[in-house]
């Protein structure tokens, strides 16, 4: 399956889809240092630098086919550390252009990614505007600890397909076969990543925390992304419904 990566950060979301056997044929990343990340590791798959000026009609002019579009808006104006504003918000609010991808390209799957507190307001409207665009929906709070990372870091994720495609017990019953159902995973949701779990030294996770250039960058960046085990558990969920 060939994916469209928003708001795609430095590509963690891309590589976990990677590792379930998807292809990441386009990014969507205004951030000149996250740019430069993915050039780094995807230096054949272009980059638009704003989703907003981003359209179905410029992807095929350049011949880019998609079957999922992937991506975590931002979450600045959601967050319960935010502003508030919550889909009103400048940032945040980037969700309409989001919707506005899937309406116009149409793709057998959408996976969106938020922190929890949107489940506090914005989920509702995220959900009625998939439901416009006529997909169906499933979503579950996932915490990157469930997964084996050594931090709670827990994230709302919602798989989106059109109406009347999947039963919703199949996207569930594909991944319980290897692991847990998605909705069950987080049997972990209400602890946090022991003291003993976390890294001795901070620069085997950063790449240097001494001070280095980018290194600013670089942490904003990381703690930014999200753990690839989430998106590989559900590509591979969805990998194996479309075999």
């Amino acid at each position: 399956m060939k994916v469209l990566s928003l708001f795609s950060g430095i590509g963690a979301f891309d590589l976990g889809l990677e590792r379930a056997g998807m292809t990441t044929v386009a990014f969507a990343e205004i951030d000149p240092f996250c740019r430069r990340v993915l050039a780094r590791h995807w230096p054949e798959v272009p980059c638009y630098d704003d989703v907003r000026t981003l359209t179905a009609d410029r992807l095929r002019a350049d011949g880019i086919a998609v079957d999922v579009i992937a991506g975590g808006f931002p979450c600045q104006d959601i967050s319960r550390a935010g502003t508030g504003s919550g889909l009103d918000g400048e940032r945040s609010g980037l969700w309409r252009e989001f919707a506005r991808l899937i309406r116009e390209l149409r793709p057998r799957y959408a996976l969106v990614e938020n922190v929890s507190a949107i489940v506090d307001g914005a989920l509702g409207t995220v959900l009625r505007d998939l439901s416009e665009c006529g997909y169906d929906a499933e979503w579950s709070l996932v915490s990157a600890c469930s997964v084996g990372a050594p931090h709670m870091r827990q994230r709302m994720f919602i798989v989106a397909y059109p109406d009347g495609e999947h039963g919703r017990e199949g996207i569930r019953h594909t991944a319980s076969q290897s692991q847990r159902a998605l909705q069950a995973i987080d049997c972990l949701a209400r602890s946090r990543a022991g003291w003993r779990t976390r890294l001795e030294d901070p620069s085997a996770l950063y790449g240097g925390a001494d001070g280095v250039a980018f290194g600013m960058d670089r942490n904003r960046a990381i703690g930014n992304a999200l753990v690839p085990q989430i998106p590989e558990l559900i590509g591979r969920a969805i990998m194996e419904r479309a075999a």
